[in-house]
């Protein structure tokens, strides 16, 4: 799947166009360089002033009028926090997202429980979950929901040095047992170059440099 960006918008302040093939697509840049406001573009989260957004299919389009809405997108957004329900099992979390999956589902929870290492967590109360933990449940859960794309907001910004490896080493897995295309905003150099193909190297609303990560 090839994911396609050209926008325009006035507050925050972006002009930002690239394709990305599949793979892990890593948005890269200091604090406040727009990478978030892309993130929330691609899901529908923020509309643009102009611009067309591809991802398996048209999301966004101002000249022709198409702005889908964030649940019609099929994209799963994994936040820097877990947003985990906290009246609710990990189980009961993750299978809150196959609510909003198509069927027949992409990928079966047993496998997925699997490849994320959540066996010994699913009765545990969220409240008992480590950093790192958490984080695995909540990609879980948006990967349930069936997504053409996960998108994730610095989701190993909050974790020390040990959980950041091991969530790193969790998405590894999931690129490339999964194949799910993944866009990734990192201001981490050593997280691009272990996960990612593709760099967006991002600078005051603009993108400075895209292609293969090498």
């Amino acid at each position: 799947m090839m994911l396609r960006v050209s926008l325009r918008h006035d507050a925050p302040d972006l002009a930002v166009e690239f394709e990305a093939p599949d793979g892990i697509t890593a948005l890269f840049g200091a604090s406040g360089a727009g990478k978030t406001s892309v993130l929330r573009a691609v899901a529908g989260l923020l509309c643009p002033d102009q611009g067309r957004i591809e991802a398996g299919g048209l999301l966004f389009d101002s000249a022709a009028r198409v702005n889908l809405p964030p649940h019609r997108r099929r994209i799963g957004y994994v936040f820097q926090e877990p947003r985990l329900f906290p009246h609710l099992t990990v189980q009961q979390n993750l299978h809150y997202g196959r609510f909003f999956a198509p069927k027949p589902q992409a990928v079966e929870a047993a496998r997925l429980v699997d490849l994320l290492g959540l066996g010994p967590l699913l009765r545990r109360g969220v409240a008992d979950l480590s950093g790192g933990e958490a984080q695995r449940v909540a990609i879980g859960r948006a990967i349930l929901s069936g997504p053409r794309l996960l998108v994730l907001d610095e989701p190993m910004a909050a974790l020390d040095a040990p959980r950041r490896a091991e969530i790193m080493a969790y998405l590894e897995r999931l690129r490339d047992e999964l194949g799910l295309p993944m866009l990734l905003v990192s201001h981490a150099l050593d997280e691009v170059a272990r996960l990612a193909r593709t760099l967006v190297f991002m600078a005051g609303g603009r993108v400075v440099q895209a292609g293969p990560v090498d």
